[in-house]
């Protein structure tokens, strides 16, 4: 699929009586053609593990598409740890993988999170066209839907940022979907495709040779549906880098 293919999947009329425009996009090119609230979406596993990050008590969440720039950003703010992937495996150096896994065993209280990743803070740094950015995953979509009603924006652009940010991922689809789907008030029940997903995009998580970076335990975590209550909101910093804000709903 080209990074730039964009699906416009619908246009609505909420109960409220005002007309939303929802449209599904995929990678960064999707990521820098997103209008109005942007949902930059990466189910396995960027955004999930930020929000298991906050749970865990990390205070902020920084992120960059820039190993290089996660370095820096350490030596400049006290107390703060190294989160992300290449190759989907922890970069030397850092702190933790992209691994929910790892980060729910881990205290983070008080820390700043530096996150970088190769599909979902790649979404956030060129989401640069949105009125507003939020992360996008399973665990808090129910928080999402119910954040963008509160607000209720003209238009929404759900980014599924995809394996690599190169080829389509049925869990960030799966999960645009889904949050498409309640925002017109249609229940959508996705447990029966997301047991599927141990047989197509989630398969690496069940290969022993992933054991150490990518274990069954992430798969599981990542699928959990609404377990979380906020959302997580971009902010764009004077550095060109992000910074994610809780928002409890």
């Amino acid at each position: 699929m080209k990074c730039n293919k964009v699906k416009i999947i619908a246009i609505f009329t909420l109960k409220i009586g005002c007309k939303m425009k929802v449209e599904i996009l995929e990678f960064v090119e999707g990521a820098r053609n997103a209008k109005g609230v942007a949902v930059i979406i990466d189910v396995f596993r960027a955004f999930s593990v930020a929000c298991y990050a906050v749970d865990s008590g990390a205070v902020r969440i920084i992120a960059t598409s820039e190993v290089s720039e996660a370095f820096l950003l350490k030596k400049k703010y006290k107390n703060s740890i190294l989160v992300g992937e290449r190759d989907e495996k922890k970069i030397i150096g850092f702190d933790f993988g992209n691994s929910p896994t790892e980060i729910i065993k881990a205290d983070l209280s008080g820390k700043t999170v530096i996150q970088t990743t190769t599909a979902g803070t790649q979404g956030l740094i060129n989401a640069i066209n949105a009125d507003a950015v939020l992360t996008g995953s399973f665990v808090n979509a129910g928080a999402i839907v119910k954040y963008i009603k509160s607000i209720d924006p003209d238009h929404v652009s759900l980014v599924a940022m995809g394996y690599r940010a190169t080829n389509s991922a049925e869990e960030d689809l799966m999960c645009a979907e889904m949050i498409a789907s309640e925002l017109k008030n249609e229940r959508f029940i996705p447990e029966n495709r997301i047991a599927d997903l141990q047989n197509t995009s989630g398969k690496r998580f069940f290969n022993p040779d992933n054991i150490d970076f990518s274990p069954p335990t992430d798969f599981f975590l990542c699928t959990m549906i609404n377990k979380f209550d906020f959302v997580l909101k971009a902010t764009r910093r004077f550095d060109g880098n992000v910074d994610l804000m809780k928002i409890v709903l």
